[in-house]
């Protein structure tokens, strides 16, 4: 956990996705980091915020190239928290919520937005890797 902004960001995804290169989004999220927004309730940060429409029971996951970029999505929260996670992280997400979640989009408040959908994701993100623990 971490705070959204501080200098938490990916780079790779932000150049990937200012091109709107979905080939290189793919490869950023497989090499290196995306930013995950996390749900604060009574000061605790402990699980990740999906967003979802009025009388809907599916999801939306928004991911970030930096906890910049979030913080941007919701200026009047006070302490928004982030968390930076790897392609193997989001693989056992999207697996994990997969019957809930019906879209991911990307950098949401700007200034490059992209959107997948979650199996297409996990398709390019390729099976979840063994632990190495």
């Amino acid at each position: 956990m971490t705070d959204a902004t501080s200098d938490t960001r990916s780079d790779a995804l932000a150049s990937a996705l200012a091109r709107q290169d979905v080939a290189a989004v793919a490869y950023a999220l497989r090499n290196d980091v995306v930013i995950a927004p996390l749900l604060v309730v009574k000061g605790s940060a402990e699980q990740v915020r999906v967003f979802g429409r009025e009388g809907s029971d599916k999801r939306t996951l928004l991911l970030f190239s930096s906890g910049e970029n979030y913080a941007r999505m919701i200026p009047d929260e006070v302490d928004p928290q982030v968390m930076v996670a790897d392609g193997q992280w989001l693989r056992e997400f999207l697996t994990v919520h997969s019957e809930t979640l019906e879209m991911v989009f990307f950098d949401v408040a700007g200034p490059a937005v992209m959107q997948a959908a979650p199996a297409d994701l996990l398709r390019a993100l390729g099976p979840i890797q063994p632990s190495t623990d």
